[in-house]
């Protein structure tokens, strides 16, 4: 199960995989050539293939899990979490849900954005990390970085040409990490990776952190995080998603697989959030600004699943809530079976309710985002909940048909997100400190 980076979309004839949200899944990693961009080899980091009873969750209250608190984006002292904790009746034991656990990262990461920016505004760019020995390496490894995304997303690579060079630059090697971590579990050689293999991964990750990469790409990100208000977390639960998919393949409910879409592609708007920045203009909390762009990213994962169950039961997997699979009168074997009926249909239209209620609730906060940053993020929100239109167009079949957003459509939805992108910020709430 690839990652949807979220604010990203990937354009004509590559469509975003089942992944990052912002980023789609490549079946070549071209950007990998370590004789090109790598002052070290890549060693023994290689891919393998991603492999309560609690009925609080029903789809009446999905929309508590879109806004991990309340919809629209109201003043973060009217942010309250809509459950806390549930009790696990047949552990005797309480359990936090895994709405409280993502809300709990959206209220540090934007905690740690409005202590950083509380007295700068914008960026005040520092002096890049050098790799020992050359120099030119990091300005090498960030052109690179430009190169995947225009290579791979080549939508989302327009829309950062109107971006400041340092936002710029710093959302390339955002891309690029998260595009290399996915091609661990998705990638050309996935069927050798192990978990051995994601903490070596993981304590690279850390390495980063500290200002000591790796190599070219990671000396890329490792600035990036010295000069942006990004904190580790996201990063290391989009490895725990990574992890999840190897020895995980079906989900009890909705509580789970929320949050597995948040560590696969909710993660990345939450990276990226600090590097898009808030408009001055905005009078938005920080926090709903960060929880719109955790919409996206399930909005474009519930996306992915919806798109891909065919593809997904070939492999054995089913990443759809097993509790309303029986409540409608389906099980694994409808779905292996492949065949479109009735109660097929019904469960459809609920998953697909569900995704565009999450889609909704994402374009609340996109108007928020700096002028800069809004028509890619625009453009991803929009092609991708078309996808959701061409699964109805098929009659559901996402089975034997996968649904597609055809060129043509592709480039007719630009000018519209162009047109969404410059209208300014709602001035209705109480100002809060903005990146």
């Amino acid at each position: 199960m690839s990652v949807t980076l979220i604010w990203v979309a990937s354009f004509p004839g590559l469509e975003v995989s089942r992944s990052t949200g912002l980023f789609d899944s490549v079946q070549h990693v071209k950007f990998l050539d370590s004789s090109k961009v790598m002052s070290r080899d890549y060693g023994s980091i290689r891919p393998k293939d991603r492999e309560k009873r609690w009925r609080f969750y029903s789809l009446s209250a999905d929309m508590k899990y879109a806004c991990v608190g309340r919809s629209g984006l109201e003043r973060s002292s009217n942010f309250p979490l809509v459950a806390n904790v549930l009790a696990n009746p047949a552990a005797g034991e309480v359990a936090v849900s895994s709405e409280q656990k993502v809300y709990d990262v959206v209220l540090k990461q934007a905690s740690l954005v409005k202590r950083k920016f509380g007295s700068m505004g914008e960026i005040d760019a520092r002096p890049d990390i050098a790799l020992p020995g050359n120099l030119s390496l990091l300005s090498e490894a960030y052109d690179r970085c430009g190169e995947v995304c225009a290579e791979y997303a080549k939508t989302f690579y327009l829309g950062t040409l109107l971006m400041t060079p340092e936002r710029q630059r710093a959302i390339w090697a955002i891309y690029v990490w998260c595009r290399r971590t996915d091609e661990l579990v998705d990638g050309p050689n996935a069927s050798q990776i192990t978990p051995t293999a994601l903490d070596r991964w993981e304590s690279r990750l850390e390495e980063l952190f500290q200002g000591r990469p790796f190599d070219m790409l990671d000396a890329a990100l490792a600035d990036t995080v010295a000069k942006f208000p990004v904190d580790i977390q996201p990063f290391q639960d989009m490895i725990e998603g990574m992890r999840m998919d190897l020895k995980k393949s079906r989900y009890k409910n909705f509580d789970e697989l929320y949050l597995y879409c948040y560590y696969v592609a909710g993660t990345v708007g939450i990276m990226s959030v600090p590097i898009m920045g808030i408009s001055p203009y905005s009078q938005a909390s920080t926090e709903s600004v960060y929880n719109a762009a955790l919409a996206l990213g399930i909005a474009n994962q519930l996306t992915n699943i919806l798109r891909d169950v065919g593809e997904d039961a070939s492999r054995g997997r089913v990443y759809l809530p097993q509790d309303e699979l029986a409540q409608a009168g389906l099980s694994d074997d409808d779905i292996f079976a492949g065949k479109v009926t009735d109660k097929w249909r019904n469960f459809m239209k609920n998953q697909i309710k569900r995704a565009r209620m999450f889609f909704d609730e994402a374009e609340k906060g996109v108007t928020e985002l700096n002028e800069a940053s809004r028509w890619p993020v625009w453009a991803s929100l929009l092609l991708y909940r078309q996808i959701l239109d061409e699964i109805e167009a098929n009659d559901y079949n996402n089975f034997t048909r996968r649904a597609y957003v055809g060129k043509t459509k592709k480039f007719l939805s630009l000018p519209v997100a162009f047109a969404r992108s410059m209208v300014p910020p709602s001035k209705v709430l109480s100002p809060v400190m903005k990146t």
